[in-house]
């Protein structure tokens, strides 16, 4: 153990703290507070309680649990303690949470209590935490003492590793280091002019990058408060609302927040900076938005790889359907297939580089090579053009990722479920363009020799019992045949465009 003078992100975070260790740093609904104090004293006890349970330097810590204070507090106990910490959608099923943790191999599993115990893994230190804050992890805490103790850590060295799909449909472990996070919250700090008075608005989830490091770390990085709610709920945003100086969301929040009359330019009046990310927002939600308000959406543009990456501007033009220029310290490109770089306005592959991105997928040295090409350049998936002043237009996606409500689908999880079903033959999965989610899963199936008819209901049910539920197809088509081009590959674009524009 060491001071506070090294990488570690904590030693970052907490050198940003306010003077006055009595100030608020997250308040909940119901009227309780967790001031910095608070975060100094709590992460250093749960620091020890997950070393009593066995955790090591550099081992990962996996937690399954609700949004709650202590859920923030274990991730910046893991972080402060260099421990590796490993987040789960509290919506994943035993089976999906097998795999993570046969693959990550944690030394400590957090799972909610009523939850049952964790997916059994060899060696692994089971501990509880519920929404309530309470649990084993918890259990007695604040009788124990606290201290300044935080592990020092190198720039590059692990602090978390986040799952995301790949074209295979194996999920990958992006590895996300103390320099990678603490780069990205230094430059969103900056780029959205985070100012000593400001209140931000989270009701993201915390197991995924949004909620869990643009949002936590932006505000710790001021020094600053959250006003923390459980999840998005229009009733409690509204009311939060007038309290609040900065929201962040993923466009399904606003287009809810529109469809809601309540919400208006005096609602929204003490907000100075609305923020939309993890799914595209749809151009139409940007101009009902600003027309209702006043105020125009910002824009920006990340992955789990590489956290933030662009962003429209804070002062400047905000340019409905682009994501806006790189952010200071990223660098972008526009590729062709055979990797030279394309001019202005030219559509190809989207690369990045910069101390944002991550060195690579957790025990996949051949994945993790296939996506960086020389200099450092990762590539993203994604198909973009850079506009002459800078800006970023993404055009589609060369992966088939499917992103939901800010969530990441990947089809071929989808489809192996759905092919299992004795009544389906086969199944293509696919994003149609949706103005609650920013895209819907659209699933398309092929009925089994001798299943004439297909219950929609009854696949749905039996697809419920094996995927979180926003993974679950919002539509299902029967088709005789999928379409196929001349290898035999099935043919998603043609199928988006089909049912893009269909009438349910």
């Amino acid at each position: 153990m060491g001071g506070a003078t090294d990488a570690n992100l904590y030693a970052q975070l907490r050198a940003r703290f306010p003077r006055d260790a009595g100030a608020p740093f997250l308040e909940t609904p119901e009227g309780r507070v967790v001031r910095y104090a608070d975060v100094e004293a709590d992460t250093s006890r749960l620091a020890r309680r997950l070393r009593a349970l066995g955790a090591k330097r550099g081992d990962r810590v996996a937690a399954q649990v609700e949004k709650s204070p202590e859920a923030v507090l274990l991730y910046l106990a893991c972080v402060r303690a260099g421990l590796v910490f490993l987040p789960l959608n509290p919506a994943y099923r035993d089976a999906e949470v097998g795999f993570f943790l046969a693959d990550a191999e944690p030394a400590v599993v957090v799972r909610d209590p009523a939850r049952g115990e964790a997916v059994p893994q060899g060696g692994a230190a089971h501990a509880t935490l519920a929404a309530d804050g309470s649990g084993s992890l918890t259990d007695g805490l604040a009788a124990e003492p606290a201290d300044d103790a935080i592990a020092r850590a190198a720039p590059h060295e692990p602090a978390a590793i986040l799952y995301t799909s790949g074209t295979t449909g194996r999920a990958k472990g992006a590895v996300l280091s103390h320099e990678n996070l603490a780069s990205n919250a230094r430059a969103l700090h900056r780029a959205w002019g985070f100012r000593p008075d400001d209140v931000l608005l989270h009701a993201l989830p915390v197991f995924h990058a949004h909620g869990l490091f643009v949002a936590l770390h932006t505000s710790l990085w001021n020094g600053t408060g959250l006003l923390f709610l459980p999840r998005f709920e229009v009733d409690a945003v509204l009311a939060a609302l007038p309290r609040a100086t900065v929201m962040m969301g993923v466009p399904t929040y606003y287009t809810r927040l529109l469809a809601d009359p309540r919400f208006d330019r005096a609602r929204a009046g003490h907000v100075r900076l609305f923020v939309s990310g993890s799914a595209p927002l749809l151009a139409e939600t940007f101009e009902r938005f600003r027309a209702r308000t006043g105020h125009a959406i910002l824009e920006r543009y990340g992955m789990t790889e590489t956290g933030m990456n662009t962003s429209n501007p804070l002062d400047g033009e905000r340019v409905a359907g682009s994501v806006g220029p790189a952010l200071p310290g990223v660098e972008l490109r526009v590729c062709d297939e055979a990797g030279g770089v394309l001019g202005a306005n030219e559509v190809g592959a989207l690369e990045v580089r910069g101390p944002n991105v991550f060195r690579g997928y957790w025990r996949l040295p051949e994945k993790t090579a296939s996506e960086f090409r020389a200099g450092g350049w990762f590539a993203t998936g994604d198909l973009a053009r850079i506009d002459a002043r800078g800006y970023v237009h993404l055009v589609g996606r060369a992966k088939d990722l499917v992103i939901t409500g800010g969530l990441n689908v990947h089809p071929k999880e989808v489809e192996e479920v759905l092919d299992a079903h004795p009544d389906v033959l086969e199944s293509a999965v696919f994003g149609t363009p949706d103005p609650d989610f920013g895209e819907a899963v659209t699933a398309a199936v092929v009925p089994a020799a001798g299943a004439s008819m297909l219950d929609e209901r009854a696949l749905l049910a039996f697809a419920r019992e094996r995927l979180a539920g926003f993974k679950l197809p919002k539509r299902i088509v029967v088709l005789a045949e999928l379409p196929r081009n001349a290898m035999g590959k099935v043919q998603k674009a043609e199928l988006r465009a089909r049912y893009t524009r269909a009438e349910p």
